[in-house]
């Protein structure tokens, strides 16, 4: 049984999810109204899973998740607003911790339950086996050990690696990106190896609701070298720009008597997810020669990718799958590798290095 404790001031939603919980069989669940409760029960019923409301009286999730994650590091989905402000504070969540987070319904909850549940269900699953980064925020913990839970601890900021020196070779081709759960501190990790030199466009596709992926994008931008945009119409591709694809829409590569563009289109429904990789990788390899093609498949659940990047391994396509030593949820990566598909595979910290290394041969 996978153990869920479900953290929300308003009782209505503590029972609906309780109930939902409950009827899909293999769930034992716990219940908190506030911040100081749940952090009062983690370690009396032990969760495999925490599901946090952002916005509660007291300790408001964010507050309650870096608790969490300092005192006792567990997978937590995220409920939040689908809201550009909710976004924000989503991203903030994903980058203090939080495995994944699921989009919480406006107006009556008990009314949206059907559209709802079955996604929160499927990414509480996947997060029940979710894998923490054991360094994760490491030098926050032991200094709060050794200070006494009840100081107060700054947050660490991000080391900035030295930009390498990018290659004076031109690479004509373009670098295909998907990934799902955990992804956006994926992509941060990624990017930011990269130089703001780096001579090939870059798409992304990552499974996000349309009102997160741009608030996704400008945080990225500001974190990495390279311009990083997010996809609303079309758009030249560029060495040094990152494109992301819009949610609830799939981003693909077309050309136009100018060059190669990135565009937005409509989701295709013959792809589960949504911007697809799958839909990606095959737009880019019917207008870029497949040996022109790098792909790079990273954390998520499902198989979103896999097939396509297989595909484009066989045709000459160069790809990279993220290892399962750094991976939150091996699924799309884990996919790739057994249906043979990854030319390497990597941890997270080593992609950007070997990335570099691919463009430089040409």
């Amino acid at each position: 049984m996978i153990r869920v404790l479900v953290v929300d001031d308003s009782a209505l939603v503590r029972r609906l999810l309780g109930e939902l919980f409950q009827g899909a069989g293999d769930f034992e669940v716990g219940y908190a109204r506030n911040g100081d409760e749940a952090l009062a029960q983690m370690p009396k019923f032990h969760p495999h899973v925490v599901t946090l409301d952002v916005h509660m009286p007291e300790m408001d999730g964010l507050t309650c998740l870096d608790r969490i994650m300092l005192e006792h590091p567990c997978p937590v989905v995220m409920l939040s607003s689908l809201t550009e402000a909710g976004a924000d504070v989503t991203l903030r969540a994903l980058d203090l911790g939080a495995v994944d987070f699921v989009p919480k319904p406006g107006g009556a909850i008990s009314l949206k339950m059907d559209a709802f549940g079955p996604l929160l269900i499927e990414k509480t699953r996947a997060a029940s086996i979710a894998r923490l980064p054991r360094s994760h925020r490491l030098a926050e913990r032991v200094r709060r050990h050794q200070a006494g839970r009840g100081a107060s601890v700054q947050a660490v900021s991000r080391p900035v690696r030295p930009k390498p020196i990018p290659s004076t070779r031109s690479f004509d081709g373009v670098v295909v990106v998907g990934t799902s759960t955990g992804g956006p501190p994926a992509l941060d990790a990624l990017l930011q190896g990269l130089p703001a030199e780096f001579p090939a466009p870059i798409l992304v596709a990552q499974h996000m609701p349309a009102s997160f992926t741009g608030p996704l994008a400008r945080r990225l931008d500001r974190l990495c070298a390279l311009t990083v945009t997010e996809v609303t119409g079309p758009v030249g591709l560029a060495p040094g720009n990152v494109y992301i694809g819009r949610g609830d829409a799939d981003i693909i590569v077309g050309a136009r008597q100018a060059g190669l563009t990135a565009l937005s289109a409509p989701a295709d429904s013959g792809y589960r997810w949504h911007p697809s990789v799958d839909r990606l990788v095959i737009s880019a390899m019917q207008h870029v020669a497949a040996e022109r093609v790098i792909g790079i498949l990273m954390t998520g659940m499902g198989d979103d990718g896999a097939a396509s990047m297989t595909a484009l391994r066989k045709g000459g396509g160069r790809t990279i799958a993220e290892a399962e030593e750094t991976a939150v949820v091996w699924g799309m990566p884990g996919e790739l590798v057994r249906a043979g598909g990854a030319s390497c595979i990597l941890p997270l910290d080593a992609i950007a290095d070997r990335l570099l290394g691919l463009v430089a041969e040409g």
